[in-house]
């Protein structure tokens, strides 16, 4: 790691002492003169035609203002824009129970909820299936009429000869595994506020990861100009990917708004911010890995099928994601998928942290720990055998430029003890390992066509200072504090010199969003180009008082002077009045695009395609009671390669989060639906997550790393911690009772009826 002015220092984030204090603004706080509330009448079927909606009663109750339905918004889209499935409101029939058929504004809340009460909807209840594989076969229940056998999508990827390759192996071993049907969890709920200006121009104010996104999709909805229209983020309050598609609140509030002439709020209960959904995907998988007798991965061969739930959401793009993440992190010579994303009548699967990779990851991982022991290898030595390092190329075509997967398996395992420990431990004591990996600054957008993917302007004067102006969004992971101490370590000022605005369309230039631990990466180039573009201008000004060449100019702590000579020093700020003076406004953009290889010819092969990746290994120890099943993580020792930190702090929570939530899918976390398609544990007290009572010790290390390809050679760190979690805790289970479990969560119930098996045999 490289010695920097601000870069690698820990410091608080910005917003932090608003969000201490009470004093941070979320978009439910928000209040506009003469404003209304919408709220969304949700199906209580599973699969219905909407056969007639009645509403004259609820617009009869005093204090309603409007009722939309789906024929007020017949417009379909969805986050991949090539294959619209979604609408404000359901159209013709409903897919899942808790869909929304109908909205309401009211002059409070609970006149909307007695109006919603009011409204009468008669329905014709079609058969429904809950179970992708059953989809699969049920020939009777037809989800989308264009979706053949349910199906959305086929992909089918073949590099190499798997085929030969396993015929040849030494070793080979094919296992099936299930992950659940889990929830981001984020503590706000989906919120929105429209408000419709005299002119017809549309602000809305909203939770949303991906404003830009939100920005387009109101702009067909809505059927009105993209320069009508502004989207502005307030604070969010955890987003995880939950709020990384558009929401039917949004667009019911715009929607609301438009009909009533008044702003209009649309805040989600817990029960409908699970109705929303876009969690991570079930999985039903079948995985073959052959391997020669030293260890040496052959081939992998990849059946997936996904539950995708009632619409298309960021379903291709996550089925593509579980191919990609076979190739790494560990050499793959010969590679076969065949991944299928199915439609089922429940609420919709879309991006959760780490999408696409933590599914397969327990596979994998798990299956590598049980190869190394039949082929009485130590599961580190195999790992360690097959790891990337930098400058490798996946047969997919996916150039490594920089890896330390290596240095964090070693680090992980001497951290830990792993050697002296793993496969030694007392009955119902045990440990385990697993490595990870995950995209930094993804090449993959959903408007293929859209360029630049992010874009930074930096503006300077004497009275405002210096304003970064950025269209990523801070969901929490503290971009709004790291993409500053990149404009000051460029710049040569404090982190607290910079002011910055982001997230909202009408004020910053555009970025894609953040999603796929793309923020620092992307968004941070683009803020380091600005940056040196101002230093450009400036430094031609300042040469001239110095006396010196501009190119030999440097600025550190606020002050100007050259970087070969001793000589007269000038203040940043008065540098910048010089300018002024001299040549007007002082401003600089910095725009970025990832480069994208691909290859031709082969599908979803841009999918997985990253400037740079992120890696993590980690080793986890925990006790089972024998007595009762209840797995208790005792500690987790992570080491990762998250390149040059720009803040360690925050990388240290990222870090933790991701620990957290792993555990939370490994151990208990399931949506659980009823017969007919109910919710069963819609709230935050019957879906289980973990407290501070279940969070275990977590020894956690940022390895020596600096990749010269990113910004003061930062990575990610907020996705790639999360894939080794649940195959640690996995394997560590097996190393403590000797039971290898194959589907998700590890309940007491089923560790009991496994020690109860395994004792009978």
């Amino acid at each position: 790691m490289k010695d920097f002015a601000v870069v690698g220092k820990s410091l608080p984030r910005v917003d932090a002492p608003a969000k201490v204090r009470g004093e941070a603004l979320y978009t439910d706080d928000l209040l506009l003169p003469h404003m209304v509330y919408g709220k969304i009448k949700r199906s209580p079927h599973a699969h219905a035609v909407i056969k007639k909606i009645r509403y004259d009663k609820a617009l009869e109750l005093p204090g309603v203002l409007a009722v939309i339905t789906g024929d007020d918004a017949p417009q379909a889209y969805g986050i991949v824009p090539q294959a619209p499935t979604e609408y404000a409101l359901a159209v013709g029939k409903v897919r899942y129970a808790g869909e929304g058929v109908a909205a309401v504004a009211a002059v409070d809340e609970e006149t909307a909820e007695e109006a919603l009460e009011r409204i009468e909807v008669e329905y014709e209840v079609l058969p429904a299936v809950f179970d992708p594989v059953e989809a699969l076969e049920r020939q009777d229940v037809v989800i989308h009429a264009k979706a053949k056998n349910n199906m959305m999508y086929e992909g089918k990827q073949e590099f190499g000869d798997v085929d030969k390759a396993m015929a040849e192996a030494d070793f080979v071993l094919e296992r099936s595994f299930k992950t659940s049907y889990v929830n981001h969890a984020f503590l706000e709920p989906h919120s929105a506020l429209a408000h419709f200006e005299a002119n017809g121009f549309l602000t809305v104010y909203s939770s949303t990861q991906i404003p830009h996104y939100l920005h387009r999709t109101l702009s067909l909805v809505l059927d009105l100009p993209m320069n009508k229209i502004r989207v502005s983020v307030p604070m969010v309050g955890g987003g995880f990917g939950g709020k990384g598609e558009v929401a039917s609140s949004e667009l019911c509030a715009a929607l609301l708004a438009q009909r009533t002439g008044h702003p209009v709020k649309v805040t989600y209960e817990r029960s409908e911010v699970f109705a929303q959904h876009k969690g991570r995907h079930p999985c039903v998988m079948t995985m073959k890995i052959g391997v020669s007798q030293d260890g040496t991965i052959q081939a992998i061969d990849f059946d997936n099928i996904l539950d995708g739930g009632a619409y298309g959401g960021w379903g291709i793009v996550v089925l593509f994601y579980t191919a990609a993440m076979i190739h790494l992190p560990y050499q793959v010579p010969n590679a076969r998928f065949r991944g299928r994303r199915v439609y089922t009548n429940k609420p919709t699967t879309g991006a959760m942290r780490g999408l696409g990779g933590v599914q397969p990851r327990f596979a994998m991982e798990s299956m590598l720990e049980d190869i190394a022991k039949e082929l009485g290898m130590s599961p580190y030595d195999l790992r360690l055998k097959n790891a990337v390092e930098s400058g490798y190329t996946t047969k997919s075509n996916v150039y490594v430029p920089h890896s330390e997967f290596k240095k964090c398996l070693q680090t992980a395992v001497e951290r830990s003890g792993y050697r002296e420990k793993q496969g030694k431990l007392p009955l119902g004591k045990g440990i385990g390992l697993a490595g990870g990996y995950y995209i930094s600054g993804t090449a993959y957008t959903l408007y293929m066509s859209y360029k630049p993917h992010s874009s930074a302007l930096i503006r300077v004067d004497t009275e405002g200072g210096i304003i970064l102006y950025t269209g990523a969004t801070d969901i929490g992971q503290g971009s709004n504090t790291v993409l500053p101490m990149i404009a000051a370590e460029e710049l040569g000022v404090r982190a607290d010199d910079i002011h910055i605005v982001s997230g909202d369309t009408q004020l910053t230039p555009f970025d894609l969003g953040s999603f796929a631990s793309r923020v620092t990466y992307g968004a941070g180039q683009a803020v380091r180009m600005a940056a040196q573009g101002i230093n450009k201008q400036l430094y031609e000004v300042a040469a001239v008082e110095l006396g010196v060449r501009a190119d030999q100019l440097i600025c550190r702590e606020g002050k100007i002077y050259s970087q070969y000579e001793p000589g007269p020093v000038l203040d940043f700020m008065a540098a910048v009045a010089k300018y002024i003076d001299a040549k007007g406004p002082l401003s600089a953009m910095g725009h970025y695009s990832p480069p994208r290889k691909g290859m031709k010819g082969v599908q979803g092969a841009n999918i997985g395609q990253s400037p740079t990746f992120g890696f993590s290994a980690q080793v986890t120890e925990v006790d089972v009671d024998l007595e009762t099943g209840k797995v208790k993580v005792l500690k987790v020792t992570e080491a990762g390669d998250c390149g040059q930190p720009i803040n360690p702090m925050s990388v240290e929570g990222q870090v933790e989060g991701s620990i957290v939530m792993g555990m939370g899918q490994a151990l208990f976390e399931e949506i659980k639906v009823s017969p007919d398609g109910r919710l069963l544990n819609a709230s935050l007290h019957d879906y289980k997550i973990p407290t501070a009572v279940d969070i275990p010790e977590i020894d956690s290390t940022i390895v020596d790393s600096y990749d010269p390809t990113a910004p003061f050679g930062a990575k990610e760190s907020g996705e790639g911690p999360i894939q080794p979690v649940i195959p640690a805790i996995a394997n560590a289970i097996c190393d403590a009772i000797g039971v290898r479990f194959l589907e998700l969560p590890i309940t007491p119930e089923k560790i009991l009826q496994a020690l109860k098996e395994k004792k009978e045999r």
